[in-house]
This record gives structure tokens, C-alpha cells and sequence, in this order.
């Protein structure tokens, strides 16, 4: 995906299905557990071109947007969830600056206007144990063991869990 094309991607989906609630994933290859992203702030800032050859430098997501927006995820409650699978979890202070930041944000800003679901927000995943992968700043993650897709599966369908048990409250 692309900084042009993620943001827009997410939007049209839930434009289209009028979900309850939104739980967006994307890959942080240097990661070793899922990370429950706080806050999607409002700058893109690539090290790298996106897989379009964009490469913004300290350039707002949505110009005129605020600073940042909170993730709408009941985040307690998901790193609860996770932690009772067994799977590496971990609350994280930010999205980055990077194509994942700017869908978060992007998706945030929409909910602000009341064009998405109350709930929603942003989980990174680590690698999938035995694939060789980049992080979000094309920086080799050698090294990383990855985690097995069993367990990212488990890991996910937690989170979503807490999300259904945040909506039925």
C-alpha cells in the first residue's frame, strides 16, 4: 500500500459495510510482539518511498488536522486479552510516521467527523516466524524471530474479542 492508497482504502470499506467498529493492521517487521498503537499523529515522514516512490518529509496527513488522535480501541482490555492467548503484546506510544500512521490517522480524523465507527484504531503485527521482512522504515529485520500465524491469529481474534466486549457494554 501506499500513503495515497491505504487511507482512502480503509475509508471506502467502511464507507461500504458501515462496520461497528474498525481494528486496522499493518506490518512492523523489526517488531516481536502485536503492538496496540495509542496515538496516529499528524505527519508522514518516510526515510523510504512508499511502494509508490512517495516520499513525504514532515508533511501533515490531513493538513489542518490536529496534532494527534487517540486510538478508540479499549487498549486495557486488549493487552489483557492478548496476554491470556500467550502472545507477545505490548502497548505502543505511536504509529510511527510512515504509510500505517498515515491510515490511522487518516480513519481517526473520519470518526471525528463522524464518518466512521466509534470505535476503532490501529495494531501492528510482527512478522510471521521464518519470513525475511523490512520494518516500516525498509531497515532489515534480521534477527527478528517472527512470531507463528497461529499465534498472530490468536492474537488478533483477541483483540477483536475485547472490541465486540467494549461494543456490548
Amino acid at each position: 500500500m501506499t500513503f495515497a492508497d491505504a487511507p482512502r482504502a480503509v475509508l471506502d470499506a467502511v464507507a461500504q459495510t458501515r462496520p461497528d467498529a474498525v481494528v486496522m493492521l499493518g506490518l512492523h517487521g523489526g517488531a516481536r510482539e502485536l503492538r496496540l498503537e495509542r496515538v496516529a499523529v499528524n505527519v508522514a515522514d518516510a526515510r523510504i518511498p512508499d511502494n509508490a516512490g512517495a516520499q513525504p518529509v514532515d508533511e501533515p496527513v490531513v493538513p489542518g488536522g490536529p496534532v494527534g488522535y487517540w486510538s478508540t480501541l479499549p487498549l486495557r482490555a486488549a493487552l489483557d486479552a492478548v496476554r491470556d492467548t500467550g502472545v507477545p503484546v505490548a502497548l505502543s506510544p505511536s504509529a510511527g510516521t510512515y504509510v500505517c500512521n498515515a491510515t490511522f490517522y487518516a480513519v481517526q480524523d473520519a470518526l471525528g467527523r463522524g464518518e466512521a465507527p466509534r470505535v476503532s484504531g490501529f495494531v501492528h503485527v510482527p512478522p510471521v516466524a521464518g519470513e525475511r521482512v523490512t520494518d516500516d522504515d525498509g531497515v532489515a529485520a534480521d534477527g527478528t524471530p517472527g512470531v507463528p500465524l497461529d499465534d498472530l491469529v490468536r492474537g488478533v481474534a483477541a483483540v477483536v474479542g475485547a472490541v465486540v466486549d467494549e461494543l456490548r457494554s
